[in-house]
């Protein structure tokens, strides 16, 4: 094995667009980390705001793109693996590379009867919505589910979830194309935000919210809350600067939570790696839950990847063949 791997970096820091599949050294292990050589990597809304200069990676992770991937485990270092063991990755960095090293509680094994890049299109999404619909914001049966962005990523895979908790789900998207395919997923109410205005739709009916967007849509979440409904930001698409009602959400009882997976502690993910695992893993592996893979790309290809993903014109998962 030689000291050096390919992997795509930014050949120009001050264009997004310059994602350029480079020679690199291979990672270095530390206590308590393995060697994966990744076979397959997932594409995250998170790796386009890396390119662009806007989501640094938490210190002391890979400067390498890419939040999720799956492969072999090439040295377990440390850890309990076996070399040759087949594994699902969460990373803080690093997928877009045909090796990286991953701690322990972030390795786990792939769902049954899943390929690499069937396993690598599940693993963020997958921890993400557990652990914020469930976890965090304790969604259960009969309760109604609000998700922004059905057809995205998270979407899919959200829809999905909460039918197989026996919940009501809604689901706002901007095409007809993409409510069909929320519909086909089990969702039972479809919003084109293009037409209706889904605080409107959903006033005082959202138990739960799973929101994409935030500002932009922060007062309108407060509106379709119901009474001790909680909602969850996890993305920024519309800002980061909104007007909050106070008195709406005190009337409601209402809680807002904001959360990012990336930055947490290492036991604070394997903890919701160790969760998804024992939860979700047998959903994947009974068809509750499928993928979700709008297209596969090569890892030099990378940039094309990214155009793809932030076109807004796909639905489910981008993913990079990397061996």
């Amino acid at each position: 094995m030689t000291d050096t791997m390919k992997a795509i970096t930014l050949s120009n820091p001050e264009d997004k667009t310059s994602l350029t599949l480079t020679e690199v050294p291979i990672p270095q292990l530390r206590p308590g980390e393995a060697l994966v050589k990744v076979h397959a990597a997932g594409v995250n809304r998170g790796d386009l705001l890396q390119a662009a200069g806007h989501y640094p990676p938490p210190p002391g992770a890979s400067e390498i793109m890419g939040l999720e991937c799956a492969g072999t485990v090439e040295d377990p270092g440390t850890t309990t693996y076996k070399r040759g063991d087949r594994v699902a990755c969460l990373l803080a960095g690093g997928g877009y590379a045909e090796y990286v090293a991953v701690p322990q509680g972030q390795l786990m094994p792939l769902p049954e009867g899943y390929s690499f890049a069937e396993a690598a299109s599940i693993v963020e999404v997958a921890c993400t919505v557990w652990s914020n619909l469930v976890m965090l914001a304790g969604l259960h049966e009969g309760q109604t589910l609000l998700i922004h962005g059905g057809a995205g990523g998270i979407g899919t895979f959200a829809i999905q979830l909460g039918k197989a908790l026996g919940c009501t789900v809604a689901v706002t998207a901007g095409s007809p194309e993409k409510l069909q395919t929320c519909k086909e997923l089990g969702a039972d109410i479809l919003i084109n935000y293009r037409d209706e205005d889904f605080a409107e739709v959903m006033k005082n009916k959202a138990d739960v919210i799973l929101d994409i967007m935030g500002a932009k849509y922060l007062d309108k979440n407060v509106r379709a809350l119901a009474m001790d409904g909680h909602m969850v930001i996890i993305g920024m698409q519309g800002g980061v600067k909104g007007e909050l009602n106070i008195a709406r959400l005190l009337t409601k009882r209402g809680t807002i939570s904001a959360t990012a997976l990336r930055a947490r502690k290492l036991d604070d993910k394997a903890r919701i790696v160790s969760a998804t695992v024992e939860n979700v893993w047998p959903m994947l592996a009974d068809g509750r839950i499928t993928h979700r893979i709008h297209t596969t790309i090569p890892l030099a290809d990378a940039a094309r990847a990214h155009e793809l993903l932030g076109s807004g014109a796909v639905t489910g998962k981008v993913i990079l063949e990397v061996a």
